[in-house]
């Protein structure tokens, strides 16, 4: 099964509330933090809304 590898990139100060909530629910925490997801649907919705914040790559 394909997983992505999501590293946040971007400060979640000053970011709306439903933008911070994601990440962390995606298990970001910190600047430079990584994390594992699965490939599928709630993934990549989470993925989308918050794009600007994360670098993504697949593994």
């Amino acid at each position: 099964m394909a997983n992505f590898k999501i590293k946040l990139v971007k400060s979640l100060n000053g970011r709306l509330r439903k933008h911070k909530a994601t990440a962390e629910s995606l298990g970001l925490r910190k600047i430079g933090a990584e994390t594992i997801q699965p490939d599928n649907a709630q993934t990549r919705g989470k993925i989308g809304q918050i794009k600007y914040l994360i670098s993504v790559t697949e593994e």
